[in-house]
């Protein structure tokens, strides 16, 4: 299907894209660290402040926090990734459920928007 963006702000989209992306992993590189046992190779480091009480509780609380964290920052990154295959396939911009155009003002605010607006709401409304 032939993209309906022009190629400037397809452009555009892609470069921001690729510029998330690479905080995301920065982020991610500075709360977690690898380990082979898990499925995205990655788990939330566990800080260490000492071993009194009020430290032992602070690194709970952090470590419980990055855990969060990564998770969110794990799906953007994964729905970034989507979103550039299909910049390279040329489905970018294109509600995959309904084969319409995702409006240019919600893949400018949102570009790794996969579904148009009605769709979306429609999605929504049936959870």
């Amino acid at each position: 299907m032939e993209n309906l963006l022009d190629k400037k702000t397809l452009a555009e989209i892609e470069k921001h894209l690729l510029a998330q992306q690479k905080q995301i992993l920065g982020s991610l590189e500075d709360i977690s660290r690898d380990d082979n046992h898990e499925a995205d190779n990655t788990v939330a480091k566990f800080p260490e402040y000492g071993n009194k009480p009020d430290e032992n509780a602070q690194e709970i609380s952090d470590y419980s926090s990055d855990v969060v964290t990564e998770k969110v920052l794990e799906k953007s990154l994964e729905d970034i990734k989507n979103a550039l295959k299909r910049i390279e396939k040329g489905t970018y911009g294109v509600c995959k459920y309904c084969g319409n155009p995702i409006g240019k003002r919600r893949l400018l605010a949102r570009p790794t928007a996969s579904s148009c607006i009605k769709c979306k709401t429609e999605l929504q409304e049936n959870e």
